[in-house]
C-alpha cells in the first residue's frame, strides 16, 4: 500500500502503460491535419466515429489545435463558463428590500410629513425605512456571500494539447476542438467525445443521478441521436468527476452549451414567452407581474400575507384620516392634517419589517450553528410549514460510503456488521456471526443466540483465504492517518471527508471489502508484510466482464488468483458443482432482496504449467469462497429524524437514481416504510412517469420510495404535491436535480458534495449533507412562526389600543374646538419604535416550546394571522386602549375639570399644563402596558405565574419565566427605566415629546397595571377552560 507502483504490481503488470513501457499515453489515432474546406454533415458528437472526429471539428488528433486558431474560436464563441450562477448583485438585494408594501406604505408617510413640514416625524420615519433596508440587505448580503464561499471551483484549470505541446490553462480558455486530458480526480472542464482512454470510469451523479461510476469506452459509436446522456459511452459531461483511468478527448460544447449549460439556463427562465400573445397582453402581463413584485404579493406564504397586512393598514389609515377630517367637517388645516397622519402612524406597526428581519437574521444564525446556511430569509419563515419533504438517498439519508454489511461463506456461515458509525474505521461496530443459513433470519439478520458463533471460533481456511481475496484483489488504502496511504493514482480517487482519523483511498466498494479484512488484520498492508507476498499480475476491472483478478506469488507456496466480481458472470468460471452454483444463485438474490450490492469471491492455485499473463486462463476453474453483500448505511441520526418527522405531522418521501430493491431496504431501515402501506408507496420511476396526472390524483397516497428517479420524476412529484395542497421540502446535489430545488416550496442543496447550479436553485444549503440537518430547520422554522405570531400580536395589541385612543380623543375639544392629542406622534412614533422594537425583538428570541415538534403543520393558507391571534389582538388592544383612555380622563376631567387650553398640539403654553400631565399619563401607561404584554404573550393560554410548569412551579416560578430569556428581561428592565428621562429631562418633555412632568398622577398609572394584569389572566383562563386556541398533537397511534 505504502510502495511505488512497481513494486505492488510486479514486474509483469499487464497494464498498458507497462506493457509498453516508452509509451507515456495511450495509443493516438494518426490522420493528416485537417482541410479547413472539408464540411461534414451535423451529427451528435457520441454517433461520430473515430476517425471521423478530427474533421468535424477541425483540430489534429495528435495535436491539438494551433495556438491561433484556438485564440479565434475563443473571440468568436466566448469563455467556458457558466452565466448566471454567480448570485444575486447588490442591486438586486437592495431590490428585495424595498419591494414590500410595508415598506410603500411607511414612504407615503414620510412625503406627507414633510409635506406639512413636520421635520421631526418625517425625519424618524425615514430613519425606519433606512434602518429596515439597511438590516435586511446585510442578513441577505452576507448570506449570498456565504454562500459564494462554497461554490467549488468546477474545473479552474485544465490540460489541453495546443501544436502538440501539452499544457496547463484556465478552463474558462478551452474552446471547442481542443484536445483534453483528463485523469482520477480531474473535474470534467467541457463536454468532451472521447479519443482514447485506459480503465476510464466517470461519476456522473451530479449530472444524472447514477449513484455508481460509469465505465467509459471511447471506441463506442453510439447511432441513436436521441440516447439518454448515461448511457452515451463516449462522452463525458463538464462538472463530472474522473474516478479512475485516463483519456483524451475532443472539446464538443463549453460554457452554456454544455449539459450543464442547459441546465442553468433552464433555471434562469422561469416562464416561457407566449409566442402568439399580442403586444398589449404582454405588456399587460408585465405591468401585473412588476406591480405583484412592487407591492410583494409574490413569495413565501407570510411574505404575501404581511403585504397584504400592510395594504390592509393603510387602508385603514386613509379611512381613520378621513375620519378625522370628516369630523372638522373637513376644513382641513395643519392641525388636523396632522392628527390624521398621526392617527395614520399609529395604526402602521413601522418597525415590523425591522424587527422581522432581525428575528430571521437570528434564527438564520442559529441554522447555520445546525449545519444550514440559509440563503433566503423567506425559506426560513417557509420551512417550519412543510407537510411533505422529498429527499435524496446517497449521502443525505444515509452515509455516502459503502460498508460490508454481509458475508456469506462457502460452509452456509454469515457474518452481519452492525452498529458501523464510520465506515472508514474497521474498529467501529461489531461483526455478529448468528451462525448456519438454517439457523438465522437472512432477511433479518436474527438467530438462535446458542447458534451464535464467536470471532475465536471462525477463523477457518476457508474465512482466511476469503478475507486474503477481499483484500488482496483490492486497490483501496485505508489508514488511521499515522501512516500516510498511497495508491495507484491513475485508477483511484481521494475520500477522506470522515472528520477523524481514518481515511480511505478507492473505489467505495474495494475500500469496504478492505476495511472488513482490516477487523481481522488481514488488511493488504498486513498481508503483504507478514506473509512477503507479492503481486505478479493484475487484471482490472472491466465493465465488458465485470470481474477483477490479481495473481500472487506466496513463498513457498503455489501461485493463487484472487478474483471478485459478479455473481452472475463469476458463477460462470467456478468449478463447483451445478447444484452448489444455484445454490450460490440463491443466496445473492437472497442478499441483493435486502437492498445490498453482491459481490462473489473466489480463488484458484496454479501449477507451475499455467499461464498467469493471460486473463482467460487465470480467471477459470475457480474455487467459490464467499458472498459479500455491501450498502451504503443510514446515517446515525436519520431513524431518528425520520421519526421526528413523522411525530410532527410530516410525510418523508425519498426520491433516488438507486435501485429499488435498495431504496426499499433504506426506506425500511429509517422509518420512511413503517408496514401496512398501500402496494404503490414503492413505485419505480417508470411506472411513476407513465402514469397521467388524473392516474396520480386518484393514488390514496403518493409514492413513499419512488427509485431510478430522472429530473423530470422529481417535478412531476412536487406538481402532484402541489395539486394536493401539500407545502414540500426538495432536497439535491446534482445538477440535473436543480429544476426540482427551484420549483420546490423550499429547495435544500447538499454543500459538500453538491454541485454549484444545484446550490444556485436552492434556498437554503447543508454543509453536512445531514438529513437531521432538516428537522433542525424545521425545528428552527416552527419556533420562528411561534415567535412571529407572538411579536405581531404584541405590535398589534400597541397599534389598535392606539387607535382606539385617538379616534374617541377626538372627542377632546380644547378651547378652540380643536380635537387634542391624547398621545403626540412623537409619543406614538417612540413607543412603536423604541419601546416595542426590543421588546418584540425579545420575543423574536424565544426559545421552542417543548412540544414543536409533536403538532401538525401549522395551516398555510390561515398562517400566522391564526383566528386565535386575531381574537386576542382585538381583546388586549381594547384593554390597553380603554385603560389608556381611563388614564387620560382621570388626569383631564379630573382635577383638570375637563379645561383642555388652547393650541397645545402645537406646543407648550401657560394653558396646557393638564392636557400635557394628561398624556404624560397616558404615556407612561401605555409604555407600562406593553412591557407587561411582553411576558404575557410569551404563551397564548398559560399563565404568567405559571407558564413553564414542567420547569418551575412555587411561588418563584413567575420570576424564573420572566428571566429565562435574558434579551427580554433587559428589553422590559430597560423600557421601565427609559420612560422616566422622556418624561422629566426638561426641555426633550415640553418641546419633544408634548407631554410634561408628574407626580400623583403615577397612582393612576400603577393602578391601570394591575387592572390589565388581572384582565389579561381572567382572558387565558376562560381560553384554558373553554379550550379556545389550544394547539393541535399528533396522536402517539399515527406516530
Amino acid at each position: 500500500m505504502g510502495e511505488p507502483e512497481a513494486v505492488r504490481r510486479g514486474e509483469h503488470s499487464t497494464t498498458a502503460a507497462e506493457v509498453n513501457p516508452e509509451q507515456d499515453e495511450p495509443p493516438s489515432i494518426p490522420r493528416p491535419p485537417p482541410n479547413p474546406n472539408t464540411v461534414l454533415p451535423h451529427r451528435p458528437a457520441h454517433s461520430l466515429p473515430l476517425e471521423e472526429l478530427g474533421l468535424f471539428w477541425q483540430t489534429h488528433i495528435e495535436n491539438g489545435l494551433s495556438k491561433a486558431d484556438a485564440s479565434a474560436r475563443l473571440q468568436r464563441d466566448g469563455p467556458n463558463r457558466i452565466d448566471g450562477a454567480k448570485g444575486l448583485s447588490v442591486w438586486e438585494i437592495v431590490m428585495r428590500q424595498i419591494s414590500n408594501s410595508l415598506t410603500l406604505v411607511l414612504v407615503i408617510v414620510t412625503i406627507l410629513s414633510f409635506a406639512i413640514q413636520d421635520y421631526i416625524e418625517g425625519g424618524v420615519v425615514t430613519a425606519v425605512i433606512v434602518l429596515n433596508i439597511v438590516v435586511g440587505f446585510i442578513q441577505d448580503y452576507n448570506a449570498e456571500q456565504t454562500i459564494q464561499s462554497l461554490y467549488a471551483l468546477s474545473a479552474p484549470t485544465c490540460k489541453v494539447i495546443r501544436d502538440g505541446v501539452a499544457e496547463t490553462i484556465e478552463a474558462q480558455s478551452l474552446v471547442k476542438g481542443d484536445l483534453v486530458m483528463i485523469a482520477v480526480g480531474d473535474v470534467v472542464p467541457a463536454d468532451l467525445r472521447l479519443v482514447d482512454g485506459i480503465n476510464l470510469s466517470i461519476d456522473e451523479a451530479l449530472l444524472t443521478g447514477e449513484s455508481l461510476p460509469i465505465s467509459k469506452h471511447p471506441e463506442a459509436i453510439l447511432e441513436d441521436a436521441d440516447i439518454p446522456l448515461g448511457d452515451r459511452l463516449n462522452m463525458v459531461y463538464s462538472a463530472t468527476t474522473v474516478t479512475r483511468g485516463r483519456a483524451r478527448g475532443i472539446v464538443t460544447t463549453t460554457g452554456m452549451e454544455t449539459e450543464v449549460g442547459k441546465i442553468a439556463m433552464m433555471l434562469r427562465t422561469t416562464r416561457k414567452r407566449d409566442e402568439n400573445a399580442s403586444l398589449t397582453s404582454r405588456a399587460i402581463t408585465r405591468v401585473k407581474a412588476a406591480g405583484k413584485s412592487i407591492l410583494g404579493l409574490e413569495g413565501t406564504p407570510l411574505q404575501v400575507k404581511l403585504s397584504k397586512f400592510a395594504l390592509l393598514l393603510f387602508g385603514l389609515a386613509i379611512l381613520l384620516a378621513i375620519i378625522v377630517f370628516s369630523v372638522s367637517r373637513f376644513n382641513i388645516d395643519d392641525q388636523v392634517l396632522i392628527y390624521g397622519i398621526c392617527v395614520g402612524v399609529a395604526v402602521i406597526p413601522e418597525s415590523l419589517i425591522a424587527v422581522l428581519t432581525i428575528t430571521m437574521a437570528v434564527g438564520t444564525k442559529a441554522m447555520a450553528s445546525g449545519n444550514v446556511i440559509v440563503r433566503k430569509l423567506s425559506s426560513l419563515e417557509a420551512v417550519g410549514g412543510v407537510t411533505n419533504i422529498c429527499s435524496d438517498k446517497t449521502g443525505t439519508l444515509t452515509q455516502g460510503r459503502m460498508i460490508t454489511r454481509k458475508i456469506w461463506l462457502a460452509e452456509d456461515t454469515t457474518a452481519i456488521v452492525e452498529g458501523t458509525t464510520d465506515p472508514y474505521d474497521p474498529t467501529s461496530g461489531k461483526v455478529r456471526w448468528p451462525g448456519s443459513a438454517s439457523s438465522s433470519s437472512a432477511s433479518s439478520g436474527t438467530s438462535t443466540p446458542t447458534a451464535e458463533k464467536t470471532d475465536d471460533t471462525i477463523q477457518s481456511s476457508s474465512f482466511v483465504a476469503f478475507l486474503k481475496a477481499i483484500a488482496l484483489c483490492n486497490n483501496a488504502a485505508v489508514t488511521d492517518g499515522k501512516t500516510s496511504a498511497s495508491t495507484d493514482t491513475e485508477s483511484m480517487t481521494t475520500a477522506t471527508e470522515v472528520p477523524v482519523a481514518w481515511s480511505a483511498i478507492g473505489e467505495p466498494t474495494e475500500i469496504a471489502l478492505q476495511v472488513f479484512a482490516m477487523r481481522y488484520g488481514k488488511g493488504k498492508n498486513d498481508l503483504v508484510s507478514s506473509e512477503k507476498t507479492k503481486m505478479l499480475y493484475e487484471f482490472p476491472f472491466d465493465s465488458s466482464c465485470k470481474l477483477m483478478s490479481v495473481v500472487y506469488e506466496f513463498p513457498g507456496a503455489p501461485r493463487q488468483v484472487f478474483t471478485k466480481g459478479a455473481v452472475e458472470v463469476m458463477v460462470q468460471r467456478l468449478a463447483e458443482s451445478e447444484a452448489t452454483k444455484a445454490r450460490i444463485v440463491a443466496k445473492a438474490d437472497e442478499l441483493a432482496s435486502e437492498g445490498l450490492r453482491v459481490l462473489c469471491v473466489a480463488q484458484r492455485f496454479l501449477d507451475d504449467t499455467d499461464d498467469a499473463s493471460e486473463r482467460n486462463e487465470a480467471e477459470c476453474k475457480l474455487r467459490f469462497l464467499g458472498l459479500a453483500g455491501l450498502y451504503d448505511p443510514p446515517r446515525v441520526e436519520t431513524i431518528g429524524a425520520v421519526k421526528q418527522c413523522n411525530t410532527a405531522g410530516i410525510s418523508v418521501h425519498m426520491v433516488t437514481g438507486d435501485h429499488i430493491k435498495t431504496a426499499t431496504a433504506i426506506a425500511h431501515e429509517v422509518g420512511i416504510l413503517r408496514g401496512g402501506e398501500q402496494p404503490t408507496a414503492v413505485m419505480a420511476a417508470g411506472v411513476f412517469d407513465a402514469m397521467s396526472d388524473e392516474e396520480v390524483d386518484a393514488l390514496e397516497a403518493l409514492p413513499l420510495v419512488i427509485a431510478r428517479c430522472s429530473p423530470m420524476t422529481k417535478v412531476r412529484m412536487l406538481e402532484a404535491m402541489y395539486r394536493r395542497n401539500a407545502y414540500c421540502i426538495m432536497t439535491g446535489d446534482g445538477v440535473n436535480d436543480s429544476p426540482a430545488l427551484k420549483k420546490a416550496h423550499v429547495g435544500i442543496a447538499m454543500g459538500k458534495r453538491g454541485s454549484d447550479v444545484s446550490k444556485e436553485a436552492a434556498d437554503m444549503v447543508l454543509t453536512d449533507d445531514n438529513f437531521s440537518s432538516i428537522v433542525t430547520a424545521i425545528r428552527e422554522g416552527r419556533r420562528l412562526f411561534d415567535n412571529i405570531q407572538k411579536f405581531l400580536l404584541h405590535l398589534l395589541i400597541s397599534n389598535i389600543s392606539q387607535v382606539i385612543l385617538l379616534l374617541i380623543g377626538l372627542s377632546f375639544k380644547d378651547r378652540s374646538g380643536t380635537s387634542i392629542f391624547p398621545l403626540s406622534p412623537l409619543e406614538i412614533l417612540w413607543v412603536n419604535l423604541i419601546t416595542s422594537s426590543f421588546l418584540a425583538i425579545g420575543l423574536g428570541l424565544e426559545e421552542a416550546q417543548p412540544d414543536i415538534l409533536l403538532r401538525p403543520p401549522h395551516s398555510l393558507r390561515i398562517g400566522v394571522f391564526t383566528f386565535d391571534l386575531i381574537r386576542d389582538k382585538m381583546i388586549y388592544g381594547f384593554f390597553m386602549g380603554s385603560l389608556c383612555l381611563a388614564a387620560f380622563t382621570s388626569v383631564a376631567y379630573g382635577p383638570g375639570a375637563g379645561d383642555l387650553g388652547s393650541h397645545c398640539n402645537d406646543g407648550w403654553n401657560e394653558s396646557c399644563g393638564v392636557v400635557f400631565r394628561a398624556r404624560s399619563t397616558v404615556y407612561a401607561t401605555l409604555s407600562f402596558l406593553l412591557l407587561v404584554t411582553a411576558w404575557e404573550v410569551k404563551h397564548f393560554q398559560r399563565s404568567l405565574f405559571n407558564m413553564n410548569p414542567e420547569l418551575w412551579t412555587g411561588p418563584t416560578a413567575v420570576f424564573k419565566t420572566i428571566f429565562k430569556n435574558r434579551f427580554l428581561f433587559w428589553a422590559v428592565t430597560g423600557g421601565f427605566v427609559m420612560t422616566f428621562p422622556v418624561i422629566y429631562l426638561p426641555v426633550v418633555n415640553r418641546a419633544v415629546f408634548k407631554h410634561d412632568m408628574i407626580s400623583w398622577e403615577w397612582g393612576i398609572v400603577i393602578a391601570c397595571l394591575v387592572v390589565y394584569i388581572a384582565l389579561i389572566e381572567c382572558w387565558k383562563a376562560v381560553k384554558r377552560h373553554l379550550g379556545l386556541g389550544l394547539m393541535a398533537r399528533i396522536p402517539n397511534e399515527q406516530v
